[in-house]
């Protein structure tokens, strides 16, 4: 009972200093850019209604997608210990496939070229 107590009140101490420290470094050097909001680059103090490109949310959600496969390629390494391994790796190279399939589509529209 006495180490849980030990284990206890070191894990709270650590837990209060961590929470002032975080709450009193960034306050150290304040300037315009770390008090001001940031949203994708646009001016927050401007007009809402400004045109904008529709290539940057493009680009933005191939990004989201080609990164979405490390999420389900992550538990890959595991996928040996499976009762039928050779289907887990099937799978797993028709996502890769697929990906890399869209990946040479895009490719070949133009759709990764951020500038004309």
């Amino acid at each position: 009972m006495n180490l849980i107590m030990v284990m206890f009140t070191i894990t709270s101490a650590l837990s209060v200093i961590l929470a002032l420290v975080a709450f009193w470094l960034p306050l150290m050097n304040p300037d315009y850019e770390k008090l001001s909001p940031y949203e994708c680059g646009f001016d927050p103090l401007g007009s809402a209604r400004l045109p904008f490109s529709l290539r940057f949310f493009l680009i933005a959600i191939l990004f989201l997608l080609f990164d979405l496969e490390i999420a389900l390629l992550l538990p890959l390494p595991w996928g040996d210990q499976l009762s039928s391994p050779l289907l887990t790796f099937f799978w797993a190279s028709a996502v890769l496939i697929l990906l890399t399939l869209g990946l040479i589509y895009e490719w070949t529209q133009g759709g990764l070229e951020w500038a004309e």
